[in-house]
């Protein structure tokens, strides 16, 4: 009997925990199956915390001057706002627009380039990036075993204050893991609990006869990488995805972004070359530069009225997630380090 009530107590505490873990990240109904293998860095709220409180923290840079939140700002759909490119120590430059961390779970492959090929290992570009953190991983886990916080919240986190490399990287991973967006507009109109306006619906049509190939619902990305037939930037003078494989199939291919609040998260392209959804869609219709890597989707001409290019402006922001935007939970929150 001992035994039998011993079992399920045990069996409750494991229920219990599975509930809290899933509660911490969702799947939208309707929406595929996250990319992220969650059993290998199974979600906690400590690990959560953690990698929030080294979101926002620039002890990350060699100089403590700027932080992962420098180029990804919440309020921006983590992006970088009205910055073309990064930023980094020392008033140094990026070569690229800082993308928007969003939904970023059901990734396979990360940066413009698709050089990262996991999540868990993503922040160690831009730590490791002489123009960008400029730091190495080994001076970072020395400089948190001597703060007066972080041993504290590796404990809490992984019930070992020692801090390592791959411990950082997954607690970061974690939190941004959490950064899903799926409660705007047009997540309402889908769940049938609100209504297109006219000039919305218009443009959502629109948007499905010439955009919605790359740009694919429910998460408005493809993942794949895609010539879009930007012009070569000649200062920057970037590949892409070419410049990660060596292949010239893949010369002036980037990562289809995902158009989820994009009214938040201007300039846009890859190099920042464009600040307003008008000039993105200027480029499509009448900016294409035709080459022998252009995406076959877009080979045949889109054509598109000036009335025609407001309509999928006024669908592009019914993509915009305040909820997201304004979530406290994904901001920098100093109290609860010290609780």
């Amino acid at each position: 009997m001992k035994k039998v009530t011993i079992f399920f107590l045990l069996l409750i505490f494991v229920l219990t925990a599975f509930v809290s873990v899933s509660q911490l990240f969702v799947v939208p109904k309707g929406w595929p199956k996250p990319n992220y293998d969650f059993s290998k860095n199974p979600l906690s709220k400590e690990k959560i915390e953690l990698g929030r409180a080294l979101f926002y923290d620039p002890i990350l840079s060699r100089d403590n001057s700027i932080s992962c939140a420098s180029c990804h700002n919440p309020y921006n759909a983590f992006a970088n706002a009205n910055h073309q490119l990064s930023l980094g120590i020392e008033d140094k430059t990026g070569s690229r627009n800082a993308p928007v961390l969003v939904n970023l779970a059901w990734e396979k492959k990360f940066m413009w380039d698709g050089a990262i090929n996991h999540l868990d290992m993503q922040s160690l570009f831009p730590i490791t990036h002489p123009d960008e953190m400029g730091e190495q991983l080994d001076h970072v886990i020395s400089k948190l075993k001597g703060s007066t916080i972080y041993p504290r919240l590796f404990y809490k986190a992984y019930q070992d204050s020692i801090v390592t490399g791959e411990h950082l990287l997954k607690a970061i991973a974690q939190f941004m893991l959490t950064l899903v967006s799926s409660n705007s507009k047009y997540d309402s109109v889908m769940r049938h609990q609100a209504v297109f306006s006219n000039q919305e619906k218009n443009g959502y049509q629109l948007f499905k006869k010439n955009c919605n190939s790359c740009h694919t619902e429910p998460l408005f990305t493809n993942h794949e990488f895609e010539n879009n037939g930007l012009p070569i930037n000649k200062i920057l003078k970037d590949f892409g995805r070419m410049k990660v494989t060596g292949l010239a199939i893949d010369s002036l291919k980037f990562k289809v972004p995902t158009l989820r609040n994009i009214q938040y998260s201007s300039p846009y392209m890859h190099d920042g070359r464009f600040t307003r959804l008008q000039d993105v869609l200027k480029h499509y219709t009448l900016g294409i530069q035709k080459s022998s890597t252009l995406s076959q989707k877009i080979q045949q001409s889109i054509v598109l009225t000036s009335n025609e290019r407001v309509d999928i402006i006024a669908f592009l922001l019914t993509l915009s997630d305040n909820s997201f935007i304004l979530n406290p939970s994904f901001n920098f929150a100093k109290h609860n380090l010290y609780q």
